[in-house]
């Protein structure tokens, strides 16, 4: 039983320095655009994207230190990945989706 406990905290482990690595670099690229090139897009604010995604790494590091962040980690990293899918296609001029937050 101690080898699946084990195992388990292990899946855990990796899926938190997953989600941290992704919300890292959904901060590190909200902060690279000008903030002009949200507006133009038609996209929320760089403050505004930039906030969720410093909180989202928060909430992530959080997880992989073993705070238990649970539920807010998971929204956490659906808030990078929403990033990473919607807004950040838009400022680098191929396209994105239709989300607008």
């Amino acid at each position: 039983m101690e080898l699946a406990y084990m195992i388990e905290q292990s899946l855990y482990r990796g899926l938190a320095v997953a989600g941290l690595a992704l919300a890292l670099w959904a901060l590190v690229d909200a902060l690279r655009h000008p903030g002009e090139a949200y507006l133009r897009t038609g996209k929320r604010s760089k403050g505004f994207w930039g906030g969720l995604n410093a909180g989202a790494a928060l909430f992530c590091f959080f997880g992989v230190m073993g705070g238990g962040a649970g539920l807010f980690q998971l929204v956490a990293a659906c808030v990078a990945a929403v990033y990473l899918a919607d807004v950040r296609p838009a400022l680098s001029g191929k396209g994105g989706g239709s989300f607008n937050f």
